[in-house]
């Protein structure tokens, strides 16, 4: 087993947890929020999330391991770089500026990166493409809720 690997899947994972630390869940705002009755609870979406980041950080290593020169894949780590960016705004809008339209916006943009990114990953990794499928998935049901959430509020 490669420890650069290891050590870059690892990384990766913690990346995606920043937002977290930074724009924590303000639990008693979002508690008030009135959300349709197939929202999941926040512990079900915290699982699920650390299954995604898993997902995420497994498919990079993966394209990166596959040998494909910086330049065949660079499409892949420049959408990589949006989507990152977009999903750790997600948490900046939703729970530090509590702006749920552009949240939902936000999450909007999750999602279509998330499909680009599997799009891509799909030319060079059937494996890797396949482990981003549940992220696109998750996304577009993300912008669903969020947008009902912010419809309700």
């Amino acid at each position: 087993m490669n420890i650069k690997l290891i050590v870059l899947f690892f990384s990766i994972y913690c990346l995606f947890f920043i937002s977290s630390i930074l724009f924590p869940v303000d639990s008693a705002w979002y508690a008030h929020l009135n959300k349709p009755s197939y929202t999941p609870s926040g512990k079900t979406i915290g699982i699920i999330w650390a299954f995604l980041y898993s997902f995420i950080s497994l498919s990079v290593c993966i394209i990166v391991s596959s040998g494909e020169s910086f330049k065949k894949a660079k499409g892949f780590y420049f959408i990589l770089i949006i989507n990152y960016v977009f999903n750790q705004l997600f948490s900046y809008f939703q729970f530090k500026q509590k702006d749920l339209l552009m949240a939902t916006i936000d999450c909007g943009l999750v999602f279509v990166t998330a499909v680009l990114l599997a799009s891509i990953a799909y030319k060079q990794s059937k494996t890797a493409f396949v482990l981003l499928i549940p992220y696109s998935i998750w996304s577009l049901f993300a912008t669903y809720l969020n947008y009902n959430i912010f419809l309700l509020n």
